[in-house]
């Protein structure tokens, strides 16, 4: 099953298109160093302390930084596996998607980056797992997806200290023989919360119905083809992983025909897995799974929403835009050569 505004990559995300509220996740402290080797420990242990809510939408609204907002992400895509390296969080989860079995290479490591590389590396190699990298970056105006609004302009502005940053990171690998995989990358939208839940109000054609659910049923899960395959053990763990999570199945009778996961954290709201089925496609049932997990969102708290959208993918970019989603940046990923 495939969706109109169909938000699988071609890469590690394929799954993406991607909630009560919990204050938003401190950056945690650098990790203590070996004697020996002066890396780093991972302690095996991730725990996010509450710092206080930022005013406003400083911290929890579109204008976010860029590094606020993939740590937010990565909250409500939660790795069974966590560890930190510094600021960057390490996560592995059997290699099911890539933000679950990538490193989030945004903060200080807490060492340079040369040995830091390297001790990722390390660390995805003993598990058995491809070394992978999530390098979040703003978009250069000159790389704005074809479907991209005429005049609009990333909500991150693509000159400043997080394009300095970017590059940085992107050099470092670079020198340390890693390349970027093509086609993997994934650009990241947001809008309010409010105008999602507007833009989706449509009523559901015909006799479909929708359903919300705290966990995804058969039907959902058969709607929900991870690279067109059959979902791994894990990913059940993975889909409900988030602080809150709602799971949205537009049925046809018995049949299951769109579904999306709805998520909740740090003030909010993300969407991930939206699917469609082929034969139901162009019928404005994606515009409305968004507005279902706007709705349901909304009351918890969540302000502001996000999703991402695989390379390529420029169907699903023209109908999120069209709902009134704006770009906020993108990542790639990359690997050793």
């Amino acid at each position: 099953m495939a969706d109109v505004g169909r938000n699988r990559g071609r890469g590690p995300d394929s799954h993406i298109a991607q909630g009560g509220t919990t204050p938003e996740p401190a950056v945690p402290a650098v990790a203590p160093r070996s004697p020996a080797t002066g890396v780093p420990k991972f302690d095996g242990v991730v725990a996010h302390a509450a710092a206080p809510r930022a005013a406003g939408h400083d911290m929890a609204g579109p204008g976010s930084a860029i590094d606020a907002l993939e740590r937010v992400m990565a909250d409500h895509w939660r790795a069974l596996e966590r560890d930190h390296l510094g600021d960057w969080l390490l996560r592995a989860c059997g290699g099911f998607t890539g933000r679950a079995n990538s490193v989030l290479t945004v903060g200080d490591p807490g060492t340079g980056l040369p040995t830091a590389i390297a001790a990722v590396t390390a660390w995805y190699a003993a598990r058995g797992l491809p070394p992978t990298a999530s390098l979040p970056a703003p978009v250069e105006p000159s790389a704005l997806p074809a479907a991209a609004p005429a005049g609009s302009r990333p909500t991150v502005a693509a000159e400043g200290p997080e394009r300095d940053r970017a590059r940085e990171r992107a050099a470092a690998f670079t020198a340390a023989g890693w390349q970027v995989l093509a086609g993997a990358g994934a650009y990241v939208l947001t809008a309010s919360v409010a105008e999602l839940a507007a833009t989706g109000a449509a009523a559901l054609p015909g006799r479909l119905t929708l359903d919300l659910a705290a966990e995804p049923d058969a039907g959902w899960l058969a709607g929900y083809r991870y690279r067109g395959q059959e979902l791994p053990p894990q990913a059940r763990a993975l889909l409900l992983s988030a602080a809150d999570q709602v799971f949205c199945s537009i049925r046809d009778g018995d049949r299951t025909v769109a579904v999306a996961r709805g998520s909740l954290s740090g003030g909010w709201a993300g969407v991930t897995a939206v699917e469609v089925d082929p034969q139901y496609r162009r019928r404005g049932l994606a515009r409305i799974l968004l507005g279902a997990v706007a709705r349901w969102a909304g009351p918890a708290g969540a302000g502001s929403a996000y999703l991402q959208v695989g390379d390529g993918n420029e169907a699903a970019l023209t109908l999120y835009f069209s709902a009134g989603l704006t770009l906020h940046h993108r990542y790639d990923y990359l690997r050793p050569a």
